[in-house]
């Protein structure tokens, strides 16, 4: 990886740090560039559609175009509460998700609880109920196939709806996302690699000293590594995207992964962490981005709308 794009990339996780939103769904995600319109003449903003939406659409469940620009038919709840999960932030209504990603939480929720000192998940947002682009954070979770996973372990599965909002997950990071910090547990990596193991995963976004941690504790199979992506933010949660499903026709994958196991790119991230290079003078400057509208979504996110 070259110094000066780790550069660029730690510019950019000091923007997404600074705006509090979830870095799963950056430009570098998506299917192609918006068309170059005004943003007055584009159309209604997308997000204000999908975010007064408060039920799921009457359809069969089908998740429609890519993570970072589609939206989901047929959405499927976690239910608020289960015997290895507790769904967080309910007042956000974005434990709904495509069901394979429901049952992935289920099943990933289940095995988390056979870790000392977890009695099970915290899962933070999934998707609104029709997915889409978000009033607030997220750019990718449109598709009900993106899954946060809380980093605090749970000790107890009877929280309050209030206690639900107040509560908060704990960092993992140390030097700006180096190193693992004194949180890091040997059930963190174990809890990381179970996911990373699911063939339903396509890749995990966690912070790049979590990454580096993992390729240097990992003295068995490494096969599950390279699903392991060090990315911006993600060290209060990590971040599941799930490949789409068999059938759903009109959902995207994201482009494969690079061969290998990635340790070598995120030790290089790190690297660069901890000794910047200098910045590119002859980089251009990032172009601000329009809202998303309902036209730059597949045809089919108009009926998900209009549906009861």
């Amino acid at each position: 990886m070259k110094l000066r794009h780790v550069a660029s990339l730690i510019g950019l996780a000091v923007l997404a740090a600074c705006g509090g939103g979830d870095s799963g769904g950056t430009a570098s995600e998506e299917p192609g560039p918006l068309p170059e319109v005004s943003q007055a003449s584009a159309g209604p903003i997308a997000k204000q559609l999908f975010g007064a939406k408060r039920t799921p659409s009457a359809q069969k469940p089908d998740s429609l175009g890519f993570y970072s620009r589609g939206c989901l038919a047929g959405g499927t709840q976690l239910p608020e509460t289960g015997p290895t999960w507790q769904a967080m932030r309910l007042s956000r209504n974005r434990n709904w998700g495509n069901p394979e990603v429901v049952q992935f939480v289920k099943d990933l929720s289940a095995r988390a609880a056979t870790l000392p000192g977890w009695e099970g998940l915290y899962v933070g947002d999934i998707s609104q109920p029709r997915g889409g682009p978000m009033l607030t954070g997220h750019a990718s979770h449109q598709v009900g196939l993106d899954a946060d996973i809380w980093m605090l372990p749970p000790k107890r599965l009877n929280l309050s709806v209030a206690e639900r909002e107040s509560i908060s997950s704990i960092s993992l990071r140390r030097a700006n996302g180096a190193y693992v910090n004194e949180n890091w547990t040997p059930q963190h990596g174990q809890l990381l690699k179970m996911a990373a193991s699911d063939p339903r995963v396509a890749r995990i976004f966690v912070f790049p000293g979590a990454k580096v941690k993992m390729c240097n504790d990992e003295k068995g199979d490494r096969s599950y590594l390279h699903k392991i992506r060090p990315w911006y933010g993600h060290h209060y949660h990590f971040h599941v995207r799930l490949n789409c499903p068999k059938g759903d026709k009109a959902c995207q994958d994201q482009d494969p992964i690079p061969a290998g196991d990635g340790c070598a790119d995120a030790q290089a991230w790190v690297n660069s962490i901890l000794n910047p290079p200098p910045p590119d003078p002859n980089a251009p400057k990032p172009r601000p981005k329009r809202e998303l509208v309902l036209s730059d979504l597949p045809s089919q996110c108009a009926a998900v709308l209009a549906a009861n």
